[in-house]
């Protein structure tokens, strides 16, 4: 690939250098409320000038995000944000809300290509139905809570051995082969989120609290309900979800607790602790698949190329393009995610590297994020890129599921890459549970919002021992054990988004069961669905990628099945 620039679409409707204040934003908002449309082409035209102006804003907020991440201790990034939240974000709310009204009363609307239109129309009316004017000032608040866990979180560190670490780099003691090591890092890890659980549970009673204010305003009993309909979950619901929670407990603990039990005997230990659960079971060091950020980005080009050429070739324009923040440091938030920007049509990638295997799944996981990022990008509005999670994530964790047929590009002897592809599939089956255990977790907070912080406490120990509890021994660790919860980043800043990872983990087994069997068709099933975006409703984005929209137990098992045989073959 030759030209490594990229370049933005050209502008036709908004100003070249539009200055993202409102004194110049609003009279493009008004324009587009007060003119004239009196064809469907002239609606069309309309929508597509809306939508290129929906897409500078999100890209500009996407920058002030993504650099206040980088720097959690910039003030003045801080402020950027804040003043995007509080100064443009609540003006726009009302006005987006009069935009939808025009649009869904427009005499042309039926004239519209109704396949292509249908999953639009129908979120423009579901976002008309939830919108509730008292509530533009409570999303406002949210949004600036939310900011304060990446500042409690990302200032965390601790010392070992006289060193100073991230919590992402002192986590990769929990790898060493020597128990008391792992020991004294888990205890120092946990002591160190301990120092801020009480002012990260008076945070949580903040935004349970506004949460519960905002459901209340748009007419539900409870946030749970009001999420399920803001979230657009069209193709399931509550019952849905406590069910699939029935059938991970049933089909996938049992096979966990079977993978403990090996784990004990292949360490010699009577009982596994917390800290016990991360080490090699071989007695060998833990892998080592790349040394700093820039070998994790050049290698994982080359592991994207090996799959298919032009998708090594985005992940190549991303790093021309400065589209990398991989490694962690202090100040830095805490976490991983690929941010979207929405003009430029390529994506940014954050995360925390710490060198070790988690780190390469965490690049291939966002780097199937940005693949659809890409694949997206010349879709007609900017409205059809906003996939929902389920798809968004199966886009991520088949990645990391297709990639391992190329992580030779990581490691340079079978036995590793043996011993890297079985980790990564303990860690599929291992992923069921803990979304089933925060899912669970969040219909209890929402479903009782007067509850305190003890209950809530208490109600986690309840479900996580449900799950199997990390298939480890809790004994006299107590407040450790109750406070995990709070290391879960989405319960903060984005409630509800986690059912969607297991209903994806699920189709992304499927898709990769589909690669085994045959590479070229699944690959190609897999990229036509991601490049539908948004424009199909979510079972037949998963029918284009050759799987099933299921979460019942029997596929549960099915799958659970197939992933354990896959085990086995590695040895």
């Amino acid at each position: 690939m030759n030209d490594l620039t990229i370049n933005k679409k050209q502008r036709t409707y908004i100003p070249q250098k539009l200055k993202m204040e409102w004194e110049s934003l609003s009279p493009i908002l008004n324009e587009l409320l007060k003119r004239e449309i009196n064809s469907v082409e002239e609606l069309t035209q309309w929508l597509k000038d809306k939508s290129e102006f929906e897409a500078a804003l999100e890209e500009d907020f996407a920058w002030r995000y993504i650099k206040m991440s980088c720097d959690t201790t910039n003030e003045e990034l801080v402020k950027d944000f804040q003043y995007f939240a509080t100064e443009i974000e609540p003006k726009i709310s009302p006005i987006g809300n009069e935009l939808n009204k025009k649009f869904s009363e427009s005499a042309f609307i039926d004239e519209l290509d109704q396949e292509k239109y249908f999953v639009y129309i129908r979120a423009i009316k579901k976002s008309l139905a939830l919108y509730r004017e008292e509530n533009v000032e409570l999303f406002t608040k949210l949004q600036v809570a939310q900011q304060r866990y990446q500042g409690i979180t990302g200032a965390m560190s601790v010392k070992i051995n006289d060193q100073e670490y991230t919590l992402e780099q002192a986590a990769n003691f929990l790898k060493d082969t020597e128990r008391s090591v792992r020991q004294n890092a888990w205890e120092t890890i946990q002591q160190r989120r301990l120092v801020e659980k009480n002012e990260l549970n008076v945070l949580f009673d903040e935004l349970i609290a506004m949460r519960h204010q905002v459901a209340l305003n748009a007419g539900f009993e409870n946030y749970r309900d009001y999420m399920f309909q803001a979230l657009g979950r069209f193709d399931y619901d509550p019952k849905d979800c406590y069910d699939f929670a029935v059938a991970i407990e049933q089909e996938i603990v049992p096979v966990l607790r079977e993978q403990a039990d090996k784990r004990s005997e292949a360490l010699s230990l009577t009982r596994l602790r917390p800290w016990d659960m991360e080490v090699s079971t071989t007695g060998k060091a833990a892998l080592k698949p790349f040394a700093g950020g820039q070998e994790l980005i050049d290698k994982s080009i080359a592991c994207f190329t090996a799959i298919r050429p032009d998708l090594g070739e985005k992940l190549a324009l991303m790093k021309a393009n400065g589209l990398f923040d991989v490694e962690s440091r202090m100040g830095k938030a805490p976490g991983g995610y690929n941010y979207p920007l929405a003009e430029t049509g390529a994506p940014f990638i954050f995360m925390n590297s710490a060198n070790s295997l988690r780190d390469l799944t965490t690049m291939v996981h966002e780097g199937g994020h940005a693949i659809h990022t890409f694949l997206t990008a010349n879709l007609d509005l900017n409205d059809f890129k906003h996939c929902p999670s389920e798809v968004a994530e199966l886009a991520s964790m088949s990645m990391e599921l297709i990639s391992m047929d190329h992580w030779d590009c990581y490691f340079d002897n079978e036995e590793d890459l043996n011993r890297a592809k079985k980790e990564q599939l303990a860690d599929v089956l291992k992923t069921l549970p803990w979304v089933a255990v925060i899912d669970q977790f969040q219909h209890w907070i929402y479903t009782n919002p007067g509850h305190n912080a003890t209950d809530r406490e208490t109600a986690f120990k309840q479900i996580y021992t449900r799950f199997g509890a990390g298939f480890a021994d809790w004994e006299d660790l107590e407040q450790p054990f109750g406070n995990l919860w709070q290391k879960q980043l989405h319960l903060f800043e984005v409630p509800f988004y986690y059912i969607e990872y297991a209903i994806a983990q699920l189709g992304a087994i499927a898709v990769w069961k589909n690669y085994k069997e045959n590479p070229q068709q699944a690959l190609d099933q897999y990229l036509a669905a991601l490049a539908l975006g948004y424009t199909k409703p979510m079972n037949e984005i998963y029918e284009t990628a050759g799987i099933k929209f299921d979460f019942s137990a029997d596929y549960v098992n099915e799958l659970a099945r197939f992933v354990k045989e896959e085990l086995e073959k590695l040895g």
